[in-house]
């Protein structure tokens, strides 16, 4: 019998992480935000390591001091530009160079392929939608396509980054 594959990385960001949250989950990594949780914790960085540590997450932060205390279990992203931040997780081969579209970029919820329905009836659809495939959020009640937004964060994977 040959042995399981690794499970793929999970992940857990800060809150000053917004922008790179939502593109680990374009990327379909599973990545879960500081910013779900009450603010005015005063012992979050406490909560964060405990989450890391109980759901197996790497915490990604821009705290030096959190990312000490969570030694293995936490990564310190020394640049404020996204795709630097990506390519340093790629660099130490977290994350592999794709765009997935398969996570809603708001909740992480996994997307399941969109209804005639579902894209009827949202405002943002674009009129002709024929040759498209669109995916829904159940969660967030979000729709997804590969527009001219999708194929502008693919061109950006595509030339920003290195394998």
């Amino acid at each position: 019998m040959s042995p399981e594959p690794p499970a793929e990385q999970k992940f857990l960001t800060d809150r000053m992480l917004g922008t790179l949250t939502r593109y680990l989950r374009f990327m379909g990594y599973d990545t879960t935000s500081a910013s779900t949780l009450s603010e005015g914790d005063k012992k979050e960085d406490t909560v964060l390591l405990g989450i890391a540590r109980e759901e197996h997450r790497l915490l990604l932060t821009k705290d030096a001091e959190l990312a000490r205390r969570g030694k293995g279990s936490a990564l310190l992203m020394r640049t404020d530009d996204v795709m630097e931040q990506i390519q340093q997780l790629i660099d130490r081969r977290l994350i592999v160079r794709r765009l997935a579209m398969s996570r809603c970029s708001l909740c992480n919820t996994i997307l399941r392929e969109a209804n005639t329905c579902e894209i009827q009836k949202s405002e943002n659809a674009p009129k002709d939608w024929r040759n498209l495939t669109f995916y829904w959020c159940r969660h967030c009640e979000k729709l997804y396509w590969n527009g001219s937004h999708g194929k502008q964060l693919e061109k950006r994977v595509e030339q920003e980054l290195r394998e």
